[in-house]
């Protein structure tokens, strides 16, 4: 049965990718160049396109009132870096079983991808009960015993309860009221259910209002939004992957069931790649499409391109962010062979918790206080303005509060005085504020500071990588490594002048190849190049996000007795 592309993606699951289309009608029928994103493609009537994805490009918003649109209000097209932050309204219409929920909406490793429910009757399961109205926080889907199910938490007397639900669990599940403020960036990606609109609600006013926004001056209300996907698909005879909007006025039919899909090239993400077993490399592959950026290598990394896929491996980097005040800051990883040399910068530290923290055996830390703190215990030292200490180590000291005694967590140190030192005790939870005095001039490589000092560590970079043609790490005023990581890459090199290999970033670069039936003239590659990958604000967080997911948090630093 024909039905519209937008109709089709609309209410196409991502699960059931891929899916092969026939072109049956619409204002293209006699077929027309169709022209998206650089690429250039023909839609006859007849014409059998696979979709292997599809993501929203921009959304359509209509002035809401009452939940409906205005009729008032003209259609306006607002792009995903549209400014302002924006509240979720939660749906009114229930959705009649998980397994709508799971098709429909984004459950992801994400803050973003934590959706909440609750059911207006009480669901009995078989060690717990869940209470009618109760917020029910939707975690991730996977295999339990043998049945797909959903991960689910509810929090009571201040205590999370896990427990799961399966697919098929029926029943009427409303969303929960969101309290949450998100770009429109965020919310196509997350909170833009499947066959859905998505009211929104303006959070905050725009700064700036000029005649090409295009909603009202001083505009606070609701908006109706309706995405406009980006399908990419791939055709019989092209090489290469094109972009195509949803909303193209042509008819399409699914006919994925009778039609051989193999007959298609078979695009492969890096991440495709990587899941391969380790027998299969090397390998030949040919960029159906190749990354952006003019940082090698990504800059000879173009479509139509062959490339030898030498291996799949784990590497470690050292996680970096620019040292300033204000924001944006730059990130940076660090790859274990950058040949530049750094000098030490001083930390700074908010408590004397953070000092506990910081200190090392290797040597002993020297700070200068930068903030006052008087205390309130004739036992424990009141700190001034420019009190030079040696940090020695933490213990437990007793002291009077409110007429009683009371053991509580300190700082032993050494002041410095003009001629002496001084034994003095800094209570844990204090908060003041201190700088780290520097008396280490050498220059230290990035491994030694990695094996000899904790982190996270101060640096400037003294001596640039001569290895490479531009060094971006030189220009920065101040580096703190925050992290050593372990990430995926992969290896590869140009087929037609494979004079170095390159790592690229598996999970960081958007590029898709499909492999070629073809030998490997050596299975040993030249010589590897490695790189310093600067990475967005987004990137970096999901990086520390999975990075952390091992680690147990540090405990929270002492609080005031009482």
């Amino acid at each position: 049965m024909a039905s519209t592309l937008e109709k089709f993606i609309h209410s196409l699951d991502p699960r059931a990718l891929p899916r092969v289309l026939q072109i049956q009608s619409g204002i293209y029928f006699q077929g027309s160049i169709y022209e998206m994103f650089g690429n250039e493609c023909c839609l006859s009537t007849g014409e059998v396109i696979k979709i292997i994805g599809f993501k929203i490009n921009k959304l359509i918003a209509s002035i809401c009132e009452n939940n409906e649109v205005s009729r008032f209000s003209a259609k306006v097209e607002l792009p995903l870096n549209f400014p302002g932050l924006y509240k979720v309204v939660a749906d009114k219409t229930p959705y009649v079983s998980i397994e709508e929920i799971t098709r429909k909406v984004s459950i992801g490793p994400t803050r973003f991808g934590h959706p909440c429910f609750y059911s207006p009757e009480d669901i009995k399961l078989a060690n717990l009960t869940i209470k009618h109205g109760e917020q029910i926080t939707f975690n991730s889907v996977e295999k339990v015993n043998g049945t797909m199910a959903v991960n689910c938490g509810v929090v009571r007397n201040n205590q999370s309860l896990s427990f799961t639900l399966p697919l098929s669990q029926e029943g009427k599940f409303y969303e929960c009221e969101d309290d949450q403020i998100y770009t429109l960036k965020e919310i196509a990606e997350w909170k833009i259910p499947k066959c859905r609109n998505r009211i929104v609600k303006l959070s905050n006013t725009l700064h700036t209002w000029d005649s090409s926004n295009p909603l009202p001056e001083n505009f606070d209300g609701c908006l109706i939004l309706t995405p406009v996907y980006e399908v990419q698909a791939v055709m019989k005879f092209r090489k290469d992957i094109v972009h195509i909007l949803s909303d193209l006025d042509v008819e399409v039919k699914d006919i994925t069931d009778c039609y051989d899909i193999s007959s298609f090239l078979q695009p492969l993400s890096l991440e495709d790649v990587f899941e391969r077993t380790s027998k299969e490399f090397p390998m030949v592959a040919e960029i159906m499409e190749g990354p952006s950026g003019s940082q090698k290598p990504y800059n000879l990394l173009h479509t139509g391109k062959e490339i030898v896929i030498y291996k799949k491996y784990q590497a470690t980097r050292v996680l970096a962010s620019e040292i300033r005040s204000d924001s944006p800051k730059r990130h940076f990883l660090i790859p274990m062979s950058y040949k530049g040399k750094f000098k030490r910068r001083p930390r700074e530290f908010p408590t004397a918790y953070d000092l506990e923290i910081a200190r090392s055996e290797k040597e002993q830390l020297h700070v200068v206080a930068t903030k006052a703190f008087d205390s309130p215990h004739k036992e424990l030292f009141s700190v001034s303005v420019g009190d030079q200490f040696l940090v020695q180590q933490c213990q437990t000291s007793e002291v009077l509060y409110e007429g009683r005694k009371k053991v509580i967590d300190v700082l032993a140190c050494e002041q410095i005085l003009s001629d002496t030192y001084k034994k003095v005790l800094l209570p844990m939870y204090m908060e003041g504020g201190f700088v780290e005095v520097i008396h280490d001039k050498k220059q230290h490589q990035l491994s030694e500071i990695c094996k000899e000092f904790r982190l996270p560590f101060n640096v400037k970079v003294s001596v640039r990588d001569l290895s490479v043609e531009e060094d971006v790490l030189a220009a920065v005023p101040g580096l703190q490594f925050e992290e050593e990581i372990t990430d995926s890459y992969l290896l590869i090199s140009s087929t037609s002048s494979p004079v170095e290999s390159w790592e690229i970033p598996v999970y960081r670069l958007n590029m898709s190849v499909h492999l070629l039936s073809r030998d490997v003239q050596t299975f040993v590659p030249p010589a590897t190049k490695t790189t310093v990958e600067e990475i967005s604000e987004e990137q970096y967080y999901m990086v520390r996000r999975y990075e952390n997911q091992t680690l147990h948090p540090p405990p929270r630093p002492p609080k005031k007795p009482t």
